[in-house]
């Protein structure tokens, strides 16, 4: 069956129109609800959310879908994505639900499901929840003594900190560190200033006043320029920029200057070999990262194992392969001893707990390997994506077959957005520039 409603990273949409609406949202609870509903005891689903304003819109109605057919839900309101995944295992629900867009703008929203274990769900059950919402829901309502219960859970927020702090190694501490630190407005706005100021850390928030509509606006992981003008201003030790479900992370160094994933995995990697915590021999990134860190784990004796983009996708490979440390250029870390998906705020506390063993500035220790030239372009169309097209595709192969073996070149469609991506990857920076003009020339002629 053609998949209508989720993408790579659950269901998400334009806010108030399908398939991000009222009437979806309460077809995705009655049909998660189905899936999920095994065995005669009370079942219950737990709900967060980020900050934008049609979060009141998208929690009630997938509550009362998932009321409808027995569940029992329990609400935190807003908090990272993560914290949701941890959640879910730790008061043994049979599903979660983190209702976010991650880093898009605030007029978008989606829907994101966990099952029992913490982990996103196969693309076979989300092909089954596909299934009962479009083949009709009404054989599993619930009788009205069967109805779920709704409750707010008050100290979510509280527990999820608690976790963070005991990933961060219990023999040191944040004292004597300054660090400015940008929550988006969004998920993790109260939980990532508490975690680093209860550690001993002189706490700058920024990004903490969502109002619904400043999510991600201007701030957070997908515009650190506020970061790291703050970390230069305040003279902060470390800037740590989230996005705005606090799965991703991104990092400024004493000087401003930004720290991408590949760093930082890099930086973690070396210190759990160098302590004999690193499993599997390796790490997993994606088709996106950059090649110099393939040759750095490469010079330490590790396996660089790429997936196709989409934290879930890193994690499936982390598992299969059984390694413990995956993640993104874009700032998606996951480390399977703590966390079943992406979480910024404690790829973070890694970084600063390298960083105060070492007693060095963020500037050296995250600093391990130049990357190679990469440029990333994105194209936006409207309808039918041009790699549909022949010529398009006939285009493409020309171009690839001119680099010539010199580089690497990598076009997608954004599972979250109607965008083309567009990378490419070499020691020459000109010829990097150049095939990436070609290629978005050529896409831009051909967009619908």
């Amino acid at each position: 069956m053609t998949r209508r409603f989720f993408g790579t990273d659950g269901i998400r949409g334009t806010a108030n129109s399908p398939p991000m609406d009222a009437e979806t949202a309460l077809k995705v609870g009655m049909a998660a609800g189905r899936v999920f509903t095994r065995g005669e005891h009370r079942h219950r689903v737990v709900i967060g959310k980020d900050t934008r304003l049609s979060g009141y819109m998208i929690e009630p109605a997938i509550t009362a879908g998932f009321a409808a057919v027995g569940m029992d839900v329990f609400l935190f309101g807003p908090l990272p994505t993560p914290a949701v995944a941890m959640l879910t295992r730790s008061l043994r629900a049979d599903l979660g639900v983190m209702i976010s867009a991650s880093h898009n703008p605030f007029h978008d929203n989606g829907i994101k499901l966990f099952g029992p274990d913490g982990y996103k769900l196969s693309d076979a059950v989300e092909s089954e929840i596909e299934r009962l919402m479009q083949d009709g829901l009404s054989d599993g309502l619930a009788p009205p003594a069967r109805l779920g219960r709704v409750k707010r859970i008050e100290d979510a927020g509280a527990r999820y900190i608690e976790f963070a702090k005991s990933t961060f190694p219990r023999a040191l501490r944040l004292e004597g560190l300054r660090i400015a630190i940008d929550c988006a407005n969004g998920a993790a706005y109260k939980v990532a200033p508490t975690v680093l100021w209860e550690l001993g850390a002189e706490v700058i928030p920024i990004g903490v006043a969502p109002d619904g509509f400043n999510i991600n606006l201007k701030c957070g992981s997908t515009d650190t320029e506020r970061l790291r003008e703050k970390v230069r201003e305040v003279r902060a030790d470390i800037g740590i920029a989230l996005d705005g479900d606090a799965d991703r992370v991104l990092i400024a160094d004493e000087k401003g200057r930004l720290i991408d994933g590949d760093q930082i995995m890099a930086v973690i990697a070396r210190s759990w070999h160098g302590r004999e915590l690193l499993k599997g021999g390796g790490v997993v990134a994606t088709v996106m990262s950059n090649l110099g860190l393939e040759r750095y784990l490469g010079g330490l004796g590790l396996t660089l194992h790429r997936a196709q983009v989409g934290d879930r996708y890193v994690v499936e490979k982390m598992r299969d392969a059984g390694l413990n440390i995956g993640g993104e250029q874009s700032g998606h870390i996951v480390f399977n001893d703590f966390t079943t998906t992406g979480d910024g705020l404690i790829a973070a506390l890694q970084v600063l707990a390298v960083m105060v063993e070492s007693g060095q500035p963020l500037s050296e220790v995250c600093h391990l390997f130049d990357p190679l030239p990469q440029l990333l372009e994105n194209v936006r169309y409207a309808n039918r994506s041009p790699l549909e097209r022949e010529e398009v595709k006939a285009g493409i192969a020309r171009i690839e077959a001119g680099l010539n073996g010199k580089g690497r070149l990598l076009i997608r469609k954004s599972g979250t957005e109607p965008l083309i991506r567009v990378m490419a990857e070499a020691e020459d920076e000109a010829l990097v520039r150049e095939v990436v003009g070609e290629v978005v020339s050529l896409l831009e002629g051909a967009r619908a």
